[in-house]
């Protein structure tokens, strides 16, 4: 939890964009309108190259303070996975929902993901944001969201990324393939030592120090 405190500290250094959203949210917040957030985020992210938006509950648009939001306090905050799915083309949803306190307030993370080859639609109709406001998608913004149908993500750089994030069993596997392919040299009995950020930095640098 704390790679996510890091992630929202250096979030709110930033202004709103079409990839960031603050509310306050204090005790509550439409479900209507959280879902019309979700599908202009999601394709602000794909116009911006980015891979995925952030739609913050418990931070002032105005201020970047914290102010505890109580949303959902005390309910299972993943079932708006499946509640926002059911209205979304492809049944697409967040991809995580971090439920966190700092300062002794209580902020809510909602990761967004970026559409890829289609708009993300909020009861049929593709959302963006212009200016604070939320309006139906432009066609040319539309047009352009389309022409990212064959974009390779795995070759992108992901901004604020952690090995959190990462699959822990391909890590395992990694690790195996690893140890059966340097069987014979010293490096091999070096690997169950280290962490999994220290095992991903030698497979990408050739030296198992960070």
């Amino acid at each position: 939890m704390e790679e996510i405190k890091n992630i929202l500290l250096s979030l709110i250094e930033k202004n709103e964009n079409e990839y960031i959203e603050y509310k306050e949210a204090k005790n509550n917040f439409d479900f209507n309108e959280l879902g019309k957030y979700f599908s202009a985020l999601s394709n602000g992210a794909n116009l911006q190259g980015k891979q995925y938006a952030w739609l913050v509950f418990g931070v002032s648009d105005k201020t970047h303070e914290f102010v505890n939001t109580n949303y959902r306090k005390g309910a299972n905050l993943n079932s708006l996975k499946t509640e926002v799915a059911a209205h979304t083309n492809e049944n697409v949803t967040f991809l995580d929902i971090y439920e966190l306190e700092i300062e002794g307030n209580r902020v809510i993370m909602f990761k967004i993901p970026a559409a890829v080859g289609v708009p993300t639609t909020w009861k049929n109709i593709a959302y963006d944001r212009i200016d604070e406001q939320l309006k139906p998608l432009n066609e040319i913004k539309r047009n352009t969201i389309l022409s990212t149908i064959n974009i390779d993500w795995s070759r992108q750089i992901i901004e604020e990324l952690t090995v959190d994030d990462l699959d822990k069993e391909a890590i395992e596997k990694a690790r195996e393939q690893f140890k059966s392919k340097n069987e014979n040299k010293e490096i091999a009995k070096e690997i169950d030592k280290m962490d999994d950020i220290a095992f991903l930095n030698q497979q990408c640098c050739g030296s198992p120090r960070l």
